[in-house]
């Protein structure tokens, strides 16, 4: 039930309750090249930003992503997609621009390649990150540059053909979780551990200097389709239910 074709029939009304986490799929490819049906969605700062992008793919696909962040946020909130307004941190964590009936709505977008992840609750911290699994990738420079000695330790114990997938998995895990906490990359990424093992669904294994902040946390696995890895991080440790209309079932 995720969002592959440009005529999805989304419910004017999305129910979202306090205790669920909702997490959405787009196939970009399907969706993309219906532009000239979410240019018209985008505000004019998203608009200029698309405008940019030096190839035709890349640009479809931002838009594409943008306009059904809009539309799934207007349907949660029973708001016309095109007027609502973001706001940005210090550290470019996104956040709606207004109050809604004194409630706040928190979402998260991340995009690589053809796939699309969003993912909204209700007054939870939350954090999306998918990647494109690539073998053209120098993992150990990446790794000894920025992951933690005790997930080098992990991927090195990883055999050869499954390195590239576990070096991915870690990735994903760690920007899902900086992104939940709005840190972005001033918190350093070797200050947290995660867990680099297949299906995870509790990951973030250590925080420093404050251990009892990993607590606070829920990381886990999510599916993303064939050919990419992705990483989901919650607030509220497991308060909650992930519903996930990433693949033909709910999670």
């Amino acid at each position: 039930m995720h969002i592959a074709a440009p005529d999805f029939a989304l419910p004017k009304a999305l129910r979202l309750a306090d205790e669920e986490v909702h997490l959405w799929r787009v196939d970009l490819a399907t969706v993309g090249p219906a532009e000239a049906r979410w240019l018209p969605l985008l505000s004019a700062d998203e608009a200029k930003r698309a405008a940019r992008f030096h190839f035709n793919r890349d640009r479809q696909r931002y838009v594409a992503a943008r306009a059904w962040l809009r539309l799934l946020l207007g349907a949660y909130l029973e708001f016309e997609a095109k007027e609502l307004t973001f706001s940005y941190s210090a550290r470019e964590k996104p956040a709606l621009g207004f109050s809604y009936a004194g409630r706040r709505m928190e979402f998260n977008l991340s995009h690589s390649g053809a796939v699309a992840l969003l993912v909204f609750a209700w007054g939870r911290q939350v954090g999306v990150d998918v990647e494109a699994v690539r073998a053209d990738f120098e993992v150990e420079a990446i790794a000894n540059r920025f992951f933690s000695a005790q997930e080098r330790e992990q991927l090195w114990a990883c055999p050869p053909a499954e390195r590239h997938a576990a070096f991915f998995r870690c990735w994903t895990r760690k920007e899902a979780y900086i992104k939940a906490t709005g840190a972005g990359l001033s918190l350093p990424l070797s200050q947290f551990d995660v867990s680099l093992a297949a299906g995870e669904t509790n990951a973030l294994l250590a925080t420093r200097p404050d251990a009892a902040e990993a607590e606070r946390w829920l990381l886990r696995e999510v599916p993303a389709g064939p050919g990419y890895v992705a990483s989901l991080c919650v607030s509220g440790g497991r308060g909650w239910q992930l519903r996930s209309w990433c693949d033909d079932g709910n999670d």
